[in-house]
Protein backbone atom coordinates (compact mmCIF):
# COMPACT_ATOMS: atom_id res chain seq x y z
CA UNK A 1 0.00 0.00 0.00
CA UNK A 2 2.85 2.35 0.87
CA UNK A 3 4.47 1.78 -2.53
CA UNK A 4 1.26 2.89 -4.24
CA UNK A 5 1.38 6.16 -2.32
CA UNK A 6 4.98 6.64 -3.38
CA UNK A 7 3.97 6.28 -7.03
CA UNK A 8 1.03 8.68 -6.55
CA UNK A 9 3.38 11.30 -5.07
CA UNK A 10 5.52 11.05 -8.23
CA UNK A 11 2.60 12.01 -10.50
CA UNK A 12 2.69 15.84 -10.00
CA UNK A 13 6.43 15.97 -10.72
CA UNK A 14 6.12 13.72 -13.76
CA UNK A 15 3.25 15.82 -15.14
CA UNK A 16 5.28 19.03 -14.74
CA UNK A 17 8.33 17.44 -16.42
CA UNK A 18 6.18 16.06 -19.25
CA UNK A 19 4.30 19.27 -20.08
CA UNK A 20 6.95 21.88 -19.33
CA UNK A 21 10.13 20.07 -20.43
CA UNK A 22 9.58 17.02 -22.63
CA UNK A 23 6.64 18.27 -24.73
CA UNK A 24 8.29 21.62 -25.64
CA UNK A 25 11.47 19.75 -26.62
CA UNK A 26 9.50 17.35 -28.81
CA UNK A 27 7.60 20.24 -30.43
CA UNK A 28 10.94 21.95 -31.12
CA UNK A 29 12.99 18.99 -32.32
CA UNK A 30 10.46 16.84 -34.23
CA UNK A 31 9.70 19.38 -37.05
CA UNK A 32 13.42 19.58 -37.85
CA UNK A 33 13.30 15.97 -39.06
CA UNK A 34 10.33 16.62 -41.36
CA UNK A 35 10.79 17.81 -44.95
CA UNK A 36 7.65 17.96 -47.15
CA UNK A 37 5.78 15.64 -44.82
CA UNK A 38 8.41 12.88 -44.63
CA UNK A 39 11.26 12.08 -42.26
CA UNK A 40 14.56 13.48 -43.47
CA UNK A 41 17.96 14.65 -42.21
CA UNK A 42 18.23 17.22 -44.99
CA UNK A 43 18.19 20.25 -42.66
CA UNK A 44 21.01 18.81 -40.55
CA UNK A 45 22.94 17.90 -43.68
CA UNK A 46 22.69 21.52 -44.84
CA UNK A 47 23.83 22.75 -41.44
CA UNK A 48 26.97 20.58 -41.30
CA UNK A 49 27.85 21.29 -44.94
CA UNK A 50 27.60 25.05 -44.50
CA UNK A 51 31.07 26.50 -43.80
CA UNK A 52 29.61 29.53 -42.00
CA UNK A 53 27.57 27.40 -39.59
CA UNK A 54 30.47 25.02 -38.98
CA UNK A 55 32.75 27.95 -38.20
CA UNK A 56 30.26 29.11 -35.56
CA UNK A 57 29.94 25.55 -34.21
CA UNK A 58 33.73 25.13 -33.93
CA UNK A 59 34.09 28.55 -32.28
CA UNK A 60 31.40 27.73 -29.71
CA UNK A 61 32.90 24.33 -28.92
CA UNK A 62 36.43 25.77 -28.68
CA UNK A 63 35.38 28.57 -26.32
CA UNK A 64 33.48 26.12 -24.09
CA UNK A 65 36.44 23.72 -24.03
CA UNK A 66 39.04 26.41 -23.25
CA UNK A 67 36.83 27.99 -20.57
CA UNK A 68 36.30 24.59 -18.93
CA UNK A 69 40.04 23.86 -18.94
CA UNK A 70 40.92 27.26 -17.43
CA UNK A 71 38.24 26.82 -14.75
CA UNK A 72 39.76 23.42 -13.92
CA UNK A 73 43.28 24.87 -13.62
CA UNK A 74 42.09 27.78 -11.44
CA UNK A 75 39.41 25.91 -9.53
CA UNK A 76 41.47 22.98 -8.21
CA UNK A 77 44.05 24.94 -6.12
CA UNK A 78 41.48 27.49 -4.94
CA UNK A 79 39.07 24.73 -3.90
CA UNK A 80 41.85 22.90 -2.05
CA UNK A 81 42.86 26.04 -0.18
CA UNK A 82 39.25 26.78 0.83
CA UNK A 83 38.57 23.19 1.89
CA UNK A 84 41.62 23.15 4.17
CA UNK A 85 40.89 26.55 5.78
CA UNK A 86 39.27 26.97 9.19
CA UNK A 87 35.48 26.94 9.35
CA UNK A 88 35.18 30.72 9.78
CA UNK A 89 37.61 31.50 6.97
CA UNK A 90 36.02 28.82 4.78
CA UNK A 91 32.60 30.40 5.20
CA UNK A 92 34.00 33.84 4.32
CA UNK A 93 35.85 32.53 1.25
CA UNK A 94 32.79 30.62 0.04
CA UNK A 95 30.69 33.78 0.44
CA UNK A 96 33.24 35.71 -1.65
CA UNK A 97 33.16 32.93 -4.26
CA UNK A 98 29.38 32.85 -4.53
CA UNK A 99 28.87 36.62 -4.27
CA UNK A 100 29.49 37.37 -8.00
CA UNK A 101 26.72 34.90 -8.87
CA UNK A 102 24.25 37.17 -7.09
CA UNK A 103 24.90 39.83 -9.72
CA UNK A 104 23.11 39.68 -13.06
CA UNK A 105 25.25 38.33 -15.92
CA UNK A 106 24.48 41.47 -17.97
CA UNK A 107 25.98 43.68 -15.26
CA UNK A 108 29.08 41.47 -15.07
CA UNK A 109 29.48 41.54 -18.85
CA UNK A 110 29.23 45.35 -18.88
CA UNK A 111 31.89 45.48 -16.16
CA UNK A 112 34.25 43.48 -18.39
CA UNK A 113 33.40 45.78 -21.32
CA UNK A 114 34.71 48.68 -19.23
CA UNK A 115 37.84 46.71 -18.39
CA UNK A 116 38.61 45.35 -21.87
CA UNK A 117 37.43 48.29 -24.01
CA UNK A 118 39.77 50.57 -25.97
CA UNK A 119 39.42 53.16 -23.23
CA UNK A 120 39.17 50.49 -20.55
CA UNK A 121 41.27 49.86 -17.48
CA UNK A 122 43.77 47.44 -19.06
CA UNK A 123 44.56 49.65 -22.05
CA UNK A 124 44.91 52.71 -19.82
CA UNK A 125 47.40 50.94 -17.57
CA UNK A 126 49.42 49.59 -20.53
CA UNK A 127 49.56 53.03 -22.16
CA UNK A 128 50.37 54.72 -18.86
CA UNK A 129 53.49 52.56 -18.51
CA UNK A 130 54.33 53.02 -22.23
CA UNK A 131 53.99 49.30 -22.91
CA UNK A 132 51.78 50.02 -25.92
CA UNK A 133 51.46 53.12 -28.13
CA UNK A 134 47.77 52.76 -28.99
CA UNK A 135 44.83 50.91 -27.46
CA UNK A 136 44.94 47.17 -28.07
CA UNK A 137 41.80 45.39 -29.24
CA UNK A 138 40.75 43.22 -26.30
CA UNK A 139 37.00 43.59 -26.57
CA UNK A 140 34.87 41.85 -29.24
CA UNK A 141 37.28 38.92 -29.51
CA UNK A 142 37.10 35.23 -28.69
CA UNK A 143 39.50 35.85 -25.81
CA UNK A 144 37.06 38.35 -24.31
CA UNK A 145 34.30 35.70 -24.42
CA UNK A 146 36.60 33.20 -22.70
CA UNK A 147 37.50 35.71 -19.97
CA UNK A 148 33.85 36.56 -19.37
CA UNK A 149 32.85 32.88 -19.35
CA UNK A 150 35.56 31.93 -16.87
CA UNK A 151 34.52 34.79 -14.58
CA UNK A 152 30.89 33.75 -14.95
CA UNK A 153 31.25 30.00 -14.30
CA UNK A 154 34.39 29.61 -12.17
CA UNK A 155 32.31 29.82 -8.94
CA UNK A 156 30.38 26.73 -10.06
CA UNK A 157 33.63 24.78 -10.43
CA UNK A 158 34.89 25.92 -7.03
CA UNK A 159 31.64 25.16 -5.21
CA UNK A 160 31.46 21.70 -6.83
CA UNK A 161 35.00 20.81 -5.81
CA UNK A 162 34.99 22.30 -2.32
CA UNK A 163 32.00 20.13 -1.44
CA UNK A 164 34.06 17.02 -2.29
CA UNK A 165 37.47 18.14 -0.99
CA UNK A 166 36.27 19.16 2.46
CA UNK A 167 35.08 15.57 3.02
CA UNK A 168 38.56 14.13 2.39
CA UNK A 169 40.02 13.09 5.74
CA UNK A 170 43.24 14.85 6.77
CA UNK A 171 44.48 11.50 8.07
CA UNK A 172 44.93 10.36 4.47
CA UNK A 173 47.29 13.25 3.78
CA UNK A 174 49.18 12.64 7.02
CA UNK A 175 49.52 8.96 6.10
CA UNK A 176 50.89 9.85 2.67
CA UNK A 177 53.39 12.29 4.19
CA UNK A 178 54.46 9.74 6.78
CA UNK A 179 55.31 7.37 3.92
CA UNK A 180 57.67 9.96 2.40
CA UNK A 181 55.41 11.96 0.10
CA UNK A 182 55.76 15.72 0.16
CA UNK A 183 52.72 18.05 0.15
CA UNK A 184 52.57 18.32 -3.64
CA UNK A 185 52.90 14.59 -4.22
CA UNK A 186 50.35 13.83 -1.50
CA UNK A 187 47.93 16.20 -3.20
CA UNK A 188 48.25 14.55 -6.63
CA UNK A 189 48.26 11.00 -5.24
CA UNK A 190 45.51 11.38 -2.63
CA UNK A 191 43.44 14.56 -2.82
CA UNK A 192 43.14 14.98 -6.58
CA UNK A 193 41.98 11.41 -7.36
CA UNK A 194 39.35 11.62 -4.61
CA UNK A 195 38.22 15.00 -5.98
CA UNK A 196 37.47 13.71 -9.48
CA UNK A 197 33.67 13.41 -8.88
CA UNK A 198 33.52 17.13 -7.99
CA UNK A 199 35.78 17.96 -10.94
CA UNK A 200 33.46 16.10 -13.29
CA UNK A 201 30.36 17.89 -12.00
CA UNK A 202 32.10 21.26 -12.18
CA UNK A 203 33.42 20.62 -15.69
CA UNK A 204 29.98 19.63 -16.95
CA UNK A 205 28.40 22.72 -15.39
CA UNK A 206 31.04 25.05 -16.87
CA UNK A 207 31.03 23.43 -20.31
CA UNK A 208 27.25 23.33 -20.71
CA UNK A 209 26.90 26.81 -19.26
CA UNK A 210 29.50 28.26 -21.64
CA UNK A 211 28.15 26.35 -24.63
CA UNK A 212 24.62 27.71 -24.13
CA UNK A 213 25.40 31.19 -22.75
CA UNK A 214 23.98 34.14 -24.68
CA UNK A 215 24.61 37.39 -22.79
CA UNK A 216 28.38 37.09 -22.37
CA UNK A 217 29.17 36.13 -26.01
CA UNK A 218 26.79 38.80 -27.33
CA UNK A 219 28.21 41.66 -25.24
CA UNK A 220 31.89 40.67 -25.18
CA UNK A 221 32.17 38.93 -28.56
CA UNK A 222 29.97 41.15 -30.69
CA UNK A 223 28.49 40.20 -34.05
CA UNK A 224 31.89 39.28 -35.50
CA UNK A 225 32.31 36.38 -33.04
CA UNK A 226 28.93 34.70 -33.23
CA UNK A 227 28.29 31.50 -31.27
CA UNK A 228 25.41 29.02 -31.41
CA UNK A 229 23.26 30.87 -28.87
CA UNK A 230 23.59 34.21 -30.67
CA UNK A 231 22.94 32.41 -33.98
CA UNK A 232 19.66 31.10 -32.56
CA UNK A 233 18.70 34.62 -31.51
CA UNK A 234 19.52 35.97 -34.98
CA UNK A 235 17.50 33.27 -36.73
CA UNK A 236 14.43 33.80 -34.53
CA UNK A 237 14.32 37.54 -33.87
CA UNK A 238 15.99 38.93 -36.99
CA UNK A 239 15.25 36.38 -39.72
CA UNK A 240 12.11 34.72 -38.34
CA UNK A 241 13.56 31.32 -39.24
CA UNK A 242 12.19 29.34 -36.31
CA UNK A 243 12.78 25.97 -37.96
CA UNK A 244 16.43 26.84 -38.63
CA UNK A 245 16.78 27.96 -35.01
CA UNK A 246 15.31 24.61 -33.90
CA UNK A 247 17.99 22.80 -35.93
CA UNK A 248 20.75 24.81 -34.21
CA UNK A 249 19.13 24.17 -30.82
CA UNK A 250 19.01 20.43 -31.49
CA UNK A 251 22.67 20.41 -32.52
CA UNK A 252 23.50 22.26 -29.30
CA UNK A 253 21.52 19.78 -27.17
CA UNK A 254 23.08 16.72 -28.85
CA UNK A 255 26.58 18.19 -28.52
CA UNK A 256 26.02 18.81 -24.82
CA UNK A 257 24.74 15.26 -24.26
CA UNK A 258 27.66 13.81 -26.23
CA UNK A 259 30.25 15.73 -24.21
CA UNK A 260 28.58 14.78 -20.91
CA UNK A 261 28.63 11.13 -22.02
CA UNK A 262 32.34 11.32 -22.91
CA UNK A 263 33.22 12.97 -19.58
CA UNK A 264 31.28 10.32 -17.64
CA UNK A 265 32.98 7.57 -19.67
CA UNK A 266 36.42 8.99 -18.91
CA UNK A 267 35.47 9.27 -15.24
CA UNK A 268 34.42 5.61 -15.08
CA UNK A 269 37.72 4.61 -16.75
CA UNK A 270 39.67 6.60 -14.15
CA UNK A 271 37.72 4.96 -11.33
CA UNK A 272 38.41 1.49 -12.78
CA UNK A 273 42.13 2.22 -12.84
CA UNK A 274 41.97 3.63 -9.31
CA UNK A 275 43.44 6.97 -10.34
Amino acid sequence: MKKKWYYILLVPGLVIILFFLIMPLINTIFPTFMVKGSLSLEQYSRFFKDKYFMQIFHRTFKIALISSFICMILGVPVSYFISRSSKKLRGLLMACTVFPMLTNSVVRAFAWMNILGKNGLINKILMEFNIIDKPYKLLYTESAIVIGSVYLFLPLMIVSMVGVMENIDNDLLEAAESLGANRLKAFFKVVFPLSIPGLIVGTILVFTGTLTAYTTPQLLGGNSNMVLSTLIYQKTMSLGDWNGAAVVSTVMILTTLLVIGIINKLASRLNERGV
